[in-house]
């Protein structure tokens, strides 16, 4: 009896890397951690674990095994790595991004997709993006031949046109200029707060903003005959029977969430795509021909000529692909251990999905070159919708990126508007760095400066 052995056999955790006693792996990381963990799959393989503190990780590294975590073990999949700072900035969890697979969530990312940023929502709303879009492009034609900071133009672009379709009229004037200066510093530092226990910023005023527009909801039309988001939600609130779950806690950190992801990463995406642009002088010189083509140089860009635009759309997926704004998506937590590919995942355990290492598998041809005429292939469907496992940059399954539909708008129409608007050089003696900065979002470890200068045929089409 005593040498009697189970017959109940649990699979092995993967393999990987030593570390120290209580500190694990983490003294070991390096600042390019991405590309530290893609080397680490070339020696363990393309599952693997090491300890961060306390804490599990096991890092995903092919799309066979993301098959495993998507599709057929979707629901065990579906939370997220819960932390302090995470619990904090998303209001305890009641937000989109961090909340646990529950009903509350189903809800609130129903009411997200299918109200919030549903087309006729967002066509709607396409008067707001293009007044801030040529009130930028306006900004700009007075700096002709003058050096303009990248990052710092598309995430006044972004930060402002988001905040307009959030709140529409209801914020204005000094008010508004006050909150959008307090929400930059947020919006800039948020994803480096995700590791630390920081209180969100916009608890200072959002309440105030909700109070406010209570008093208006079933008033009559306060703006203009458009329903912002904000109206939207608290429409909803009112409404709301037992399973609708969305009250004030809800709508902040619903808000929270569309601005602060909405902003930065747009910002991270266009800042790399202008650089990629001007890294492959003849990328651009095929994107301006086609921006010529479709649109021409005496008129400006419209959200109708956006769809023609297919080398364009080709130059973003190309540029998420080689450089993917989230190297590991959000981690994922199983709410039970798992088997994957052959290895136990045990409970609450991280689970990273490692997206910058699998766009540049092998299986793609010439990874490492910069090539968007791969996605013109018509044999194959390349989207941002997650079905292709060798394509993932949004992420796939239930846990997609929820404002997927906004940020497919916002990169292809604010790019299109700059690169028709004007031609783009480096100040004298620069050249383009391509040095990546790891973090939560992926970015520049040198921010992009460039000189720009005319295109289109007259004045009147910048004013």
């Amino acid at each position: 009896m005593l040498f009697t052995k189970s017959t109940n056999k649990t699979a092995p955790t993967p393999p990987g890397p030593w570390g120290l006693p209580i500190v694990g792996f983490l003294p070991f990381l390096r600042p390019d951690m991405h590309i530290q963990f893609t080397e680490l799959a070339r020696q363990y393989g393309p599952i693997y674990k090491l300890w961060l503190g306390s804490k599990l990780c096991t890092v995903i590294s092919s799309t066979s095994l993301i098959k495993e975590i998507i599709r057929d073990h979707d629901t065990i999949f579906a939370n997220r790595d819960s932390t302090v700072a995470t619990r904090i900035c998303s209001y305890n969890e009641n937000d989109i991004g961090f909340c646990p697979y529950n009903s509350g969530w189903r809800t609130r990312r129903k009411l997200f997709v299918h109200d919030m940023l549903s087309n006729s929502s967002l066509d709607a709303t396409f008067s707001l993006r293009e007044y801030e879009v040529r009130k930028a492009i306006r900004n700009i034609y007075t700096k002709i031949n003058t050096p303009v900071k990248i990052h710092e133009l598309a995430f006044g672009i972004s930060l402002n046109a988001i905040m307009s379709m959030v709140w529409g009229n209801t914020v204005q004037g000094e008010r508004k200029d006050k909150i959008e200066a307090v929400f930059s510093p947020l919006v800039e530092r948020s994803f480096d707060l995700v590791g630390k226990p920081k209180c969100p910023i916009s608890s200072r005023f959002l309440p105030d903003v909700i109070n406010e527009r209570t008093k208006v909801v079933g008033g009559g039309d306060k703006n203009g005959g458009r329903v912002d988001f904000l109206q939207m939600l608290m429409e909803l609130s009112e409404k709301q029977d037992d399973k609708t779950e969305i009250g004030k806690t809800q709508i902040k950190a619903m808000i929270t969430d569309i601005i602060i992801v909405g902003t930065d990463t747009s910002a991270a995406t266009i800042e790399w795509v202008m650089t990629d642009c001007m890294h492959n002088p003849e990328v651009m010189e095929k994107a301006h021909k086609e921006l010529n083509e479709v649109v021409g140089l005496n008129n400006v860009v419209e959200e109708f000529h956006i769809p023609k635009l297919v080398y364009l759309d080709a130059v973003i997926k190309e540029t998420l692909r080689i450089r993917p704004i989230g190297p590991f998506l959000t981690p994922r937590t199983p709410s039970q251990s798992c088997t994957v590919g052959g290895y136990s995942i045990p409970k609450d355990s991280t689970v990273f999905i490692n997206v910058w290492s699998i766009q540049r598998d092998p299986a793609w041809d010439n990874p490492s070159e910069f090539m968007p005429e791969r996605f013109l292939d018509i044999s194959e469907k390349w989207d941002f919708r997650g079905n292709n496992f060798n394509y993932i940059p949004f992420g796939s399954g239930r846990r997609i990126c929820a404002g997927l539909p906004l940020a497919e708008r916002m990169l292809k129409y604010v790019l299109a508007s700059l690169l028709h608007s004007f031609d783009w050089q480096l100040p004298k003696g620069e050249i383009v760095d391509m040095e990546e900065r790891f973090g939560v979002v992926l970015k520049k470890g040198t921010p992009l400066v460039a000189i720009p200068s005319p295109r289109l045929s007259g004045k009147n089409l910048y004013v």
